[in-house]
């Protein structure tokens, strides 16, 4: 859930429409240090003349569970080669074993736990919710460091609520599903009432189903326009029979899901509404906390200004194919992963990807 291009592409748009709507959508921007000392400047400004790598994080934070632990719901490495002419979204499955380092700013030992329990390690503890996000975002990103040699010239952090505030201002999105897919989100009455449901994981069914409501079901098929409730929901569905690779299947519906977001936002029907387009940009601003490593938003707009949702390639972890740890429900990564993985710190990942031509996601 990389909202945060969305800012970038359509503000790079905007460069050529006028400076006021460019200055107003970075305006709306919170800016925190989330990388600390893990990032490559180390506590200085970055260099963004290279490759570029982003850490995307996004929240699953429930209201009705305030006492649950904050995890990283979605993971996603945006990089940027040096050319700056293209960009690559990789996903890092959320139940990845990982060795989660110690954490002294919240008096935590180290372990050995999925990933999206990183981010929660560092979240406990004392201070505001940014601080804690923002130490969350730090033990994250060391995490990967230590696993990948990756390091991130740039963070952002957003939760479900304002992904979905950026896509009501779209008015939705057009997408293709691929094979039939029924919520575990979502259900729906005859009247077209939508409510809230729940997965029972134990259980393998959907609970909280009221009398005289169904699942929302979405019928393959290209071209489908779906409001930002259900474009949202349907990135989301990991089981049944849309999702016989589990999460696999949901970061490529996500990503594609994001491609599509990036699409509209710099479609014809956008760009020549300036007052849509104000909103949408307002929203993507409001969405997210960004970390540019002291880098101003507007060099990084610049930067990949020349980068549309054409030029965006959607890679495949394990080549989307799960790999179970016998007796857990965590995931390894193959040998192929962690090659690719290193391709990212290296910058090759281009020559990774003509040789393995199985780890590149369709965008349909």
């Amino acid at each position: 859930m990389i909202v945060g291009a969305v800012l970038m592409v359509v503000s790079g748009t905007v460069i050529v429409g006028g400076k006021v709507l460019l200055s107003r959508a970075t305006s709306s921007v919170t800016r925190q240090d989330l990388l600390g000392e893990t990032g490559v400047g180390g506590g200085k400004a970055a260099n963004i003349d290279g490759a570029i790598n982003i850490l995307m994080v996004g929240l699953d934070q429930r209201p009705d569970f305030p006492e649950e632990k904050i995890r990283a719901d979605t993971i996603v490495i945006l990089h940027i080669p040096k050319s700056h002419d293209q960009a690559y979204l990789v996903s890092v499955p959320r139940d990845t074993r990982v060795r989660i380092p110690e954490y002294p700013k919240t008096d935590f030992r180290g372990a050995t736990d999925k990933i999206n329990s990183a981010f929660a390690s560092g979240y406990l503890g004392p201070g505001s919710e940014l601080e804690k996000r923002a130490r969350g975002v730090e033990l994250l990103s060391k995490t990967i460091r230590e696993m990948t040699g990756i390091q991130f010239t740039g963070a952002a952090i957003i939760d479900f609520v304002g992904f979905e505030a950026v896509m009501k201002e779209l008015g939705g999105v057009t997408m293709c599903i691929e094979r039939r897919a029924e919520s575990i989100h979502l259900a729906v009455n005859d009247q077209g009432h939508v409510v809230k449901v729940w997965y029972d994981d134990v259980a393998g069914k959907v609970r909280g189903i009221p009398t005289g409501y169904h699942p929302i079901v979405y019928e393959p098929g290209c071209n489908q326009r779906l409001d930002p409730q259900r474009a949202l929901d349907y990135a989301r569905i990991r089981k049944g029979e849309c999702c016989p690779n589990g999460d696999y299947d949901r970061q490529r519906h996500q990503q594609q899901l994001l491609k599509a977001i990036i699409s509209e936002s710099t479609s014809r029907e956008v760009l020549t509404d300036p007052r849509k387009l104000a909103r949408v940009t307002d929203a993507a601003g409001k969405a997210f906390v960004l970390d540019t490593q002291g880098v101003p938003i507007e060099d990084f707009v610049f930067t990949l200004k020349g980068v549309t949702s054409n030029d965006l390639i959607l890679v495949k972890t394990n080549a989307g194919q799960t790999h179970p740890i016998g007796g857990t429900s965590d995931e390894e990564l193959t040998d192929d992963t962690k090659d690719m993985l290193q391709s990212v710190r290296d910058d090759t990942l281009l020559d990774f990807l003509s040789d393995h031509p199985d780890f590149v996601a369709r965008t349909t």
